[in-house]
């Protein structure tokens, strides 16, 4: 077989070379004149003025942006093929409420001039949000991981005071086999997400934070400052998952988030996932969560069981995803776009960075309150940071 194969080579060499000189490869680098078309959100297209918006093409930590003519069209000019995640958002306000209108498209594969399309939806700004997850862990003096400082922090946007009591918080699925894809869950459970924790703020009391305020969720309210240069001290936080395996130490000072719902068997404590997944939503309900349907994975009718929430209760929402060596794979979002149109995650493939994800600041009142940004599109709203502390946001 050899000796057939280098008796042959020198016929089909010539051949290859012809065949290979008729294929052009420059139109793969070639840069390009790309068109995004924002469509208004159903119903508003008569109402919805498109002209002057602002939409967003990143790669990685590069951004591009364009401005959409009268027609709602934005003409990005130089772009070279690639795999984007393409956003718009602005706020229309009325007589009594501030509204966001944004859109996206997530890891869009731009190879040639095709015009693009983004469909739009009106969502209402929330008075609460969550304003920083910080679930990477950081390793301590002896390169240990050290994973005890984890904490979710809560971010009153009004300008009001608001009543945090019975607030719920649900912490989304984290499987590296995701359980349930958002196509999936269209199918089989439509209007639902899946989450695998709920935690809930108590309800026997108001609990008032003024406009600009903080909610601390810790899972061990003691100083955690001596450990590593990324942890803090927890002591002052509002409330604190009761550990009942014993393995963070607890603070009997600080309230006690109630435990409401875990797949987990005995976890008490928030599962706030190193690397990622670690997605967040918050909301509020009157009906008794412990009572909404559960689920197995797809296809599966036994294991381990989600619990499936209704997208209608919830209040925000944060798809934290998990980076990989590859980059960050947005068909593994948990969150449909009505809950949030983008996705965040951090650099650290595993964590253990002291890394976290928080919001951008939008704008300063003149009474120095800050503003956070909440376009439902955590693409935009979230960046990453290793020295921002507890209860502290860029103020400018």
């Amino acid at each position: 077989m050899r000796q057939i194969y280098n008796r042959l080579l020198p016929s089909f060499l010539p051949m290859a070379l012809l065949l290979g000189a008729c294929v052009d490869m420059s139109d793969v680098t070639r840069p390009l004149t790309v068109q995004v078309q924002v469509l208004p959100p159903d119903g508003m297209a008569d109402v919805c003025d498109l002209g002057g918006r602002t939409v967003v093409m990143s790669l990685s930590d590069t951004s591009f942006t364009a401005v959409t003519d009268d027609g709602g069209i934005a003409t990005f000019a130089d772009i070279a093929p690639d795999i984007y995640d393409i956003s718009v958002s602005w706020k229309v306000s009325t007589l009594d409420y501030l509204y966001t209108i944004s859109g996206s498209l997530n890891s869009q594969l731009v190879a040639d001039a095709t015009p693009l399309q983004i469909a739009t939806r009106m969502v209402e700004d929330r008075d609460i949000v969550i304003g920083k997850i910080a679930s990477s862990g950081s390793k301590d003096q002896n390169n240990r991981t050290y994973q005890a400082g984890k904490y979710v922090e809560l971010y009153n946007q009004s300008d009001e005071a608001v009543d945090f009591a019975g607030l719920y918080i649900g912490l989304l699925d984290s499987e590296s086999s995701q359980p349930y894809t958002l196509a999936n869950l269209a199918n089989d459970h439509p209007d639902s997400i899946l989450v695998k924790q709920i935690f809930r703020i108590p309800a026997d009391e108001p609990y008032l934070v003024q406009p600009g305020g903080t909610v601390l969720l810790v899972n061990s309210a003691v100083d955690h400052s001596d450990v590593s240069e990324y942890e803090y001290d927890l002591r002052g936080a509002d409330f604190e998952a009761k550990d009942a395996s014993g393995t963070y130490q607890n603070n009997p000072d600080v309230p006690a988030l109630e435990n409401v719902f875990s797949h987990m068997s005995g976890t008490s404590n928030m599962n706030l996932v190193q690397g990622g997944p670690c997605g967040v939503v918050i909301f509020r309900t009157d009906i008794d969560v412990t009572a909404l349907p559960r689920t197995y994975a797809y296809g599966k009718t036994k294991g381990s069981q989600w619990l499936l929430l209704p997208v209608d209760v919830i209040l925000d929402g944060v798809d934290y995803l998990h980076n990989k060596v590859t980059g960050v794979d947005a068909g593994t979002k948990r969150l449909p776009d009505a809950v949030d149109a983008g996705y965040t995650y951090i650099n650290a493939i595993s964590g253990k960075s002291g890394e976290v994800v928080y919001r951008r600041t939008a704008s300063v009142t003149a009474d120095g309150r800050i503003i956070l940004e909440d376009t439902n599109n955590s693409s935009n709203d979230f960046q990453i940071s290793t020295t921002i502390a507890p209860r502290q946001y860029d103020n400018e």
